[in-house]
């Protein structure tokens, strides 16, 4: 079972990390982040279906901090080279997306691209915030 969600800002990110990581009941395969200039996508691939009582507790939560996303193709396809095993960085060169994350979820990972990208800058964009 996936999930595919549009995000704002770094706040609504860390807070989907932080749900995955104590809600460990939760069947989790992975978790792809994807930050593009106004946001970012999430997809959360399941080992199974959730039970229905998890697929609306997950998508309540999900639903108050983002919204489903449909993907364009090329982020279609960045996400299948993702989870067919080709790596992080050969899907961001071929695809030209910024892969922030793939596989379990790390914190550490957001906020160090958001350090980055911020450094570069000089400023904070929006959905960096």
């Amino acid at each position: 079972m996936d999930y595919l969600y549009s995000l704002a800002n770094t706040s609504l990110t860390l807070r989907v990390i932080d749900y995955l990581c104590n809600h460990s009941t939760l069947p989790l395969k992975f978790l792809t982040i994807i930050h593009q200039i106004d946001g970012w996508i999430i997809k959360i691939k399941m080992h199974q279906s959730l039970t229905p009582k998890q697929h609306g507790d997950f998508t309540a939560f999900m639903n108050e901090l983002g919204i489903p996303h449909t993907a364009n193709i090329r982020i279609q396809m960045a996400l299948w080279g993702l989870e067919t095993g080709q790596t992080p960085l050969s899907v961001m060169r071929r695809y030209q997306v910024a892969v922030v994350s793939h596989g379990r979820p790390n914190r550490e990972e957001v906020e160090a691209f958001r350090s980055q990208f911020v450094k570069g800058l000089g400023y904070c964009p929006e959905a960096l915030a």
